[in-house]
């Protein structure tokens, strides 16, 4: 059972203040840090491709329990020293993924000092401010926030020290999910196809055509939907199935008669295929209805924003006053000691500094201001920071940090600086840069905060030093940095392609129109192109490819947004530049909302008709009272996402319709205050836990594999780029080259998530 709800005055934490076991030892640190540079990575590239991302503090503890007792005996405490410093990774990589493409979209190459600089200062102050709350919001409110994720972790926490392995159920997912994902990528061996794929066209009518029916049959979004449930999944795939067998028909049904293209497209709807419609007309609107959920999120839970922020600075004159009258008690206590307020402070100033010395001396190109501007935007920074670290801290306590409208405070902070750009004229391309850099620190420091407070939970139902695992956090944020950058730009990298333009478009360098512009000679000698023919991909080599001048289009009515080739032999662009990001398989759906708003707001030249088209759904979905957002999502990603993510989703339905059968048949085996079978592992939580059942164990494995065997594919496309090497993979003609193949393959990985998720946890 979970951790019982008590009153600060009853509660005992597992380790007593008096005891000093082992917690902050470097081993703990080390393990720490790797799983944060493990997990950052796999955040990334999932919560990317997917839109979601999933909590990494349960895994970590399972893996960190059984890995450091092969080396001997650990505490409980050290032990949580490992995941609080492990889960700083995946929440600094889920504030990054949110806002930092948005640059892309903008028409800006990811830096590396940017991404670097960005994420050390947002994780620090999400940390630095969450110090002064803890006291508050940890162990005042302790009997009605209840930090759903802190608690859960507790209760693996505990359930470890007292002794049972279950760590095996993760391991199994990491084994099987590995080994089919190194067949099915087909960066990888590519033994099937990844990503099966039907593309209607019935009758003399052409019946759905411009629609298609596909699934990236991927580990990690089979673990994704078994982890976020039936209900979640459901509503994302009815987004996905709107957009590819409704609107996508609709528009191929009214459009391929047009002689001439419609605004954003840029060629005819009757030659475009199914993922040209998406890019081109699903995109905008998904995002129109991505930022509008996310606005009415924000609306709805305002007076819960009010209220956190009127009792989170209320606690702080409550903490200063209880420290100034028990200092003396507070410093003879292990478990009430944290980080000293001066050093908060201090450190608070210092990122002032270091912010305004990075807006000073790296700029964006084309946003330089002055100095006072500078430090303006730091201590914007500062004041939004401080607001949304306060209320995702306090919010995470009840909903959990799942359900945290970090986005939605993200777009708050956009579209406030950039109203001030816009008064002020800053309106240049550059310019939604510098409001990504604000708003991405902000972003960044309110998801660590979340993240941060339930870590602090479960440090304080165990009874943790919490101002070790206040560092702890601090020393995860600087290692995961490497990690979350670099996957970041290489997924950019890895993933991007280059295609012939359908029909070139003559173009003159010296009258260029309105939001194209010139960015000089492109800098790599070799291309690989690909064919728009999904059905029958080819590839061409370019020599010679620096040739090509790059012209970057951002809001222009004559090419679509995105980057692309010009020969200036011929006077034609000829190839178009698709950046990895923002792709169909790396869909970013956050980043391109941050993109939207900022854009809408500074040039006001969004495709308008699309994104009110967006508006206008998401206020039908919740008329019919159903949350938006999630909706919002599926209608943005591809299908292939969000009917993939819905497997996963039914082996979850299917696996709690066996435990209540079980419990109907077998009444003598089931726990009368839970309602569930008996556990026949170490402590009650680990069935009555949808968290840290033997499910989500094995699921959490699968995304695991998959983002880390997925990124090996990543790396082998970028080995290939650099060298000029081709590394083995089966022929397109092998005999298991066929769709059937890739949905069988699938359903077996399937099925067994239903077996193993169904075989109940073991006493070691």
């Amino acid at each position: 059972m979970a951790t019982p709800t008590i009153t600060k005055t009853t509660y005992q934490p597992f380790v007593p203040a008096s005891e000093s076991p082992r917690e902050l030892t470097p081993r703990a640190l080390i393990l720490g840090g790797l799983f944060g540079v493990l997990f950052g990575a796999v955040t990334v590239y999932v919560g990317l491709r997917a839109g979601l991302t999933v909590a990494a503090s349960i895994p970590i503890s399972v893996l960190s329990i059984s890995i450091l007792r092969a080396f001997g005996r650990s505490s409980i405490l050290e032990n949580n020293i490992v995941q609080t410093t492990g889960n700083a990774g995946q929440s600094i990589a889920s504030g990054v993924i949110f806002t930092l493409p948005a640059l892309i979209f903008l028409g800006f190459d990811l830096e590396s000092t940017r991404i670097f600089a960005l994420a050390l200062f947002g994780g620090w102050l999400g940390v630095l401010f969450m110090i002064p709350l803890r006291r508050q919001l940890i162990v005042e409110e302790h009997g009605s926030l209840t930090y759903p994720e802190g608690t859960a972790c507790a209760d693996v926490l505990e359930a470890g020290e007292r002794g049972g392995s279950f760590a095996s159920r993760v391991f199994l997912g990491l084994g099987l999910g590995g080994l089919y994902t190194l067949f099915q990528n087909d960066n990888l061996f590519s033994l099937w196809p990844s990503q099966p794929d039907y593309q209607p066209n019935l009758g003399a009518q052409h019946l759905l055509k411009g629609s298609a029916i596909r699934a990236d049959c991927t580990s990690e979004y089979l673990g994704v939907g078994y982890i976020i449930g039936l209900r979640v999944s459901a509503v994302m795939l009815a987004g996905g199935v709107f957009s590819w067998l409704v609107l996508m028909p609709a528009i191929y049904f009214f459009g391929s008669h047009l002689t001439s293209p419609i605004y954003p497209g840029t060629t005819l709807i009757s030659n475009m295929t199914p993922s040209d419609l998406w890019s081109t007309y699903v995109r905008p609107m998904g995002a129109g209805a991505v930022a509008a959920s996310g606005l009415i999120t924000l609306l709805r839970t305002a007076p819960t924003i009010v209220s956190a922020l009127t009792e989170g600075l209320g606690s702080m004159g409550k903490n200063r006053a209880g420290n100034k009258s028990g200092l003396a008690t507070a410093k003879a206590i292990r478990t009430e000691r944290d980080i000293p307020m001066p050093v908060v402070l201090g450190g608070s100033a210092l990122l002032v500094i270091l912010m305004w010395a990075f807006l000073q001396f790296h700029p964006v190109p084309g946003a330089q201001v002055g100095a006072l501007a500078n430090l303006s935007a730091a201590v914007l920074v500062i004041v939004f920071g401080f607001l949304f670290v306060t209320v995702s801290a306090r919010i995470v306590g009840i909903v959990g940090s799942s359900a945290s409208p970090v986005s939605g405070m993200t777009i708050a902070t956009l579209m406030a600086t950039a109203a001030i750009f816009l008064v002020r004229g800053w309106t240049a391309p550059a310019f939604g840069a510098l409001a990504i850099t604000i708003g991405g620190i902000v972003c960044i420091a309110a998801s660590n905060a979340g993240d941060t407070s339930q870590d602090l939970k479960t440090g304080f139902l165990i009874g943790a030093t919490p101002w070790k695992q206040q560092l702890a956090i601090m020393i995860g944020v600087i290692v995961s940095l490497f990690s979350i950058g670099t996957t970041l730009k290489a997924m950019n990298t890895g993933l991007e392609t280059f295609q012939r333009m359908q029909k070139p478009i003559v173009f003159s360098l010296n009258a260029l129109p309105d939001g194209v512009q010139n960015e000089g000679n492109f800098k790599r000698d070799h291309l690989s192109l690909t064919s728009h023919n999904t059905d029958n991909p080819t590839r061409e080599d370019v020599s010679n490819a620096h040739q090509f001048i790059l012209l970057n289009a951002i809001g222009s009515s004559t090419l679509e947004d995105g980057k692309y080739l010009y020969n200036p032999q011929t006077h034609q662009i000829e190839i178009q530049w698709i950046q990895g990001i923002g792709s169909e398989k790396a869909a970013a759906p956050q980043g391109r909302l941050m993109a939207t708003v900022i854009n809408g707001i500074l040039t006001r030249k969004l495709p308008w008709g699309l994104v009110l088209l967006g508006v206008a759904l998401v206020i039908c979905i919740e008329l019919l009272g159903i949350r938006s957002l999630t909706f919002a999502v599926g209608a943005y990603l591809s299908i292939a996402t969000t009917l993939a993510i819905f497997v996963g989703g039914v082996m979850r339905w299917m696996v709690d319709r066996a435990l209540e059968k079980r419990a109907a048949t077998n009444p003598e085996e089931i726990d009368p205050d839970t309602g569930l079978p008996v556990p026949t592992s170490v402590t009650p939580a680990l069935d009555s836990e949808s968290e840290i059942s033997s499910g989500s164990l094995y699921a959490s494995g699968l995304i695991a594999a998959g983002g880390i065997v997925g990124l090996m594919g990543v790396a082998a496309r970028l080995y290939e780029a650099a060298t000029d090497k081709t590394i083995p993979r089966f022929s397109d003609h092998n005999p298991l080259y066929h769709d059937w193949v890739s949905v069988i393959m699938f359903a077996l990985l399937a099925f067994s998530l239903y077996y193993f998720a169904r075989k109940p946890l073991e006493d070691k």
